[in-house]
């Protein structure tokens, strides 16, 4: 019905297309206020005229119509009610109803899907594949990002909401919404480089006349020359965070309560994707504005970004419990430290590093004086006591805005219901994509996205620390796990997870030749397929430092060795014989109880489907080893990581458990799944 009704409706359709396009660009170009706009459908069905007149009234007085000599209206000696002239047009213009305004926005939801993943085929066809021959590979990363990948999801999902629009009512298009809103997540990596990309661009025509000439031809063929790739690069971030106006419009003209309720859910789904994007894109920025903090400031040697997100940086005087005159000094507040600098030129030099952790701020408005500067005050003082400085600022709003921030800072590390429900909730970086325990939505951003609580491992926003279901577990060892080293496993866990910062996968080795710069620091061994965290990155600068994950060695390298590190794609792990999905020890044992030794299982964890964990029958028991994850990778001992549990198993089929645990003397030799290929003997 809906598709029959489709060509009927199609000049509603750009008609209703258009006048979106009119309301939008009077927001974003001409400056009016969302309450200053008609609805598309005032127009459309002459339901409101009055409506848009004062919407073209207040265009009329917009600086740019102004500047243009458009004479405004109305003026004052105008007389104001003009619109009962038009009080008689909607009766006779045939109204839609609510069902043929539901069938418009299916349509535009269709249609601008159907071009847009034209779009991103004419990006990869036309601009991505003739400068293959033209620029170099790490050229093409840069400037097209992963839009193969965007390429290949919107080509499923167009497939899907095909299928979907194509079913009575459109009744299950909702699930198409839901089912790819983790699948769109790789809009954060692109959403957060297109700016750079598009610079990038910008050198590289500039610099090469072939390459300009070669856009152009590029841009002819694609489409006539109407749109550079500069402009096409932009299209995948509009997109993006238009799902969710689409929907919104949709749920609007949706009369049938459970289709009503089940496109909420969608709606929901697609905004919070937004909220992810843009969090993303943010954090990006955030992490370019750490590393410039890190790359001023002498004598640091820790990577800030363990300490959260900059609050606040600018000149203060200082006293402390050693000196007690007034020291001018530049401060760097984050979420968890506050830096005391001195400053030296476009340089800093650090003289303090303050662990928020066991601090707090009191204030002091005893010496107050407006009309001195330098005597607003307040106290930060060390929880015992032993250590605390007076920190004084210019003016008393500078001294308030300091104070919001550290307030809010110390918030973050304590925040309120932490313990609630039994839980230890602390600041978090999670490597992997994580929704909240309590509220279900996404933890959104690229480092430090929310909490998790040390004792259960359950992760939550902020503002749901509240609202999380009680404490599962309360510290407490459970019985035949391997043990080896669990302190120090446990400080390497939290030491990993807490890294925030931006990963790349190495391509090319590097063994010292040619050595760093100077005295910059050792250099980095690297080995392609070796994952590096970068502690310090300058995307001008041709040497990079950081951190091998499979070595844990910190050191210098050349940034012409290491690509961006890109996730793969979630493995099918049903197509092998030894996992056992979803399980808890109990019924690996049941399973495992009377088999041959060396049989064993991958199982996921019930309570916590991001660990897994492998049993396995050895000297007539059933051991438990738990797979550590961080950083996306995949370990049982701090000696070697694993790109995924695939690799892992395959790489301990064929070698002894015995260097992870030596009471472990075995490989893991037959899966579960597998037929018994011993006969066991019953006692007699």
């Amino acid at each position: 019905m809906i598709v029959l009704l489709y060509s009927s409706l199609d000049k509603r359709f750009l008609c209703l297309k258009n006048i979106r396009t009119f309301l939008s660009t009077c927001c974003e170009k001409f400056g009016l206020k969302r309450s200053e706009l008609f609805e598309a459908f005032d127009l459309f069905d002459v339901q409101d005229f009055g409506k848009v007149i004062y919407t073209l009234s207040a265009l009329s007085w917009t600086p740019i119509a102004q500047n243009r000599g458009i004479m405004p209206f109305p003026t004052e000696e105008e007389c104001i009610g003009d619109e009962d002239i038009y009080s008689g047009l909607s009766d006779q213009i045939p109204k839609m109803t609510e069902y043929d305004k539901r069938c418009c926005c299916l349509r535009e939801i269709q249609q601008t899907e159907e071009k847009y993943t034209d779009t991103l085929g004419s990006i990869q066809q036309h601009f991505m594949k003739p400068l293959q021959r033209f620029l170099k590979p790490q050229d093409i990363e840069i400037i097209f990002i992963n839009i193969e990948d965007l390429l290949r999801v919107h080509t499923h999902f167009l497939k899907d909401m095909k299928e979907a629009l194509g079913t009575p009512g459109a009744a299950n298009l909702y699930q198409v919404f839901i089912k790819y809103k983790e699948r769109f997540l790789i809009y954060g990596r692109y959403c957060s480089q297109v700016e750079s990309a598009s610079k990038h661009l910008d050198r590289v025509a500039a610099a090469r006349e072939d390459v300009q000439m070669k856009l152009e031809e590029c841009s002819q063929r694609a489409n006539n020359g109407r749109f550079t790739l500069r402009d096409l690069l932009m299209v995948p971030m509009q997109r993006v965070l238009k799902y969710h106006l689409l929907l919104q419009e949709l749920v609007k003209h949706t009369q049938e309560a459970m289709e009503k309720e089940n496109l909420r859910l969608a709606l929901d789904a697609m905004r919070d994707l937004a909220q992810c994007v843009n969090e993303v894109k943010r954090d990006n920025e955030t992490l370019r504005q750490i590393t410039n903090f890190q790359l001023s400031i002498e004598n640091l040697d820790q990577s800030l970004a363990h300490y959260g997100r900059p609050k606040i940086d600018g000149e203060l005087k200082i006293t402390s419990v050693e000196r007690r005159s007034k020291m001018d000094r530049y401060a760097f507040l984050l979420d968890k430290a506050l830096l005391i600098c001195k400053r030296r030129g476009d340089s800093y030099d650090l003289k303090d590093f303050v662990n928020l952790h066991s601090f707090q701020i009191r204030d002091d408005s005893s010496g107050d004086r407006d009309n001195k500067k330098w005597s607003h005050m307040f106290l930060l003082i060390e929880d015992q006591g032993a250590q605390g400085y007076e920190l004084f600022f210019k003016t008393r709003e500078l001294k308030k805005k300091w104070m919001e921030q550290f307030e809010m800072a110390i918030s973050n590390i304590y925040p309120e219901n932490a313990t609630a429900n039994g839980h230890d909730f602390q600041m978090f970086s999670f490597e992997e994509t994580t929704s909240c325990k309590a509220c279900q939505m996404l933890l959104r951003g690229t480092f430090y996205q929310g909490y998790r609580c040390h004792r259960c491992r359950a992760p939550a926003h902020k503002e749901c620390l509240g609202r999380v279901p009680p404490c599962g577990r309360h510290g407490q060892d459970f019985p035949g796990t391997m043990k080896k080293d669990k302190l120090h496993r446990r400080a390497q866990d939290k030491k990993r997870n807490e890294l925030g910062l931006p990963k790349m996968e190495v391509f090319q080795e590097y063994y010292g030749l040619p050595p760093p710069p100077g005295a910059i620091g050792p250099f980095l061994r690297l080995n392609p397929g070796d994952i590096v965290e970068l502690t310090k990155a300058e995307a001008e600068q041709n040497w990079w430092e950081g951190r091998n994950t499979s070595t844990n060695e910190i050191g210098w390298f050349p940034c012409n060795r290491v690509k961006p590190y890109i996730r793969g794609p979630p493995q099918d792990l049903s197509v092998h014989l030894w996992y056992a999905g979803p399980m808890e020890r109990a019924g690996a044992e049941s399973i495992l109880a009377n088999r041959s030794d060396g049989t064993f299982l991958v199982r996921q964890r019930v309570k916590d489907a991001a660990e897994f964990a492998i049993s396995i029958k050895y000297n007539v028991e059933v051991k438990h080893i738990k797979i550590m994850t961080a950083e996306g990778l995949y370990r049982i001992t701090e000696k070697k990581a694993f790109r995924g549990l695939t690799e892992l198993v395959e790489f301990y089929q064929q070698n002894s458990l015995k260097d992870c645990f030596k009471s472990l003397d075995t490989t893991l030799q037959f899966p579960f799944k597998e037929p018994e290929k011993r006969t066991i003997s019953k006692p007699a």
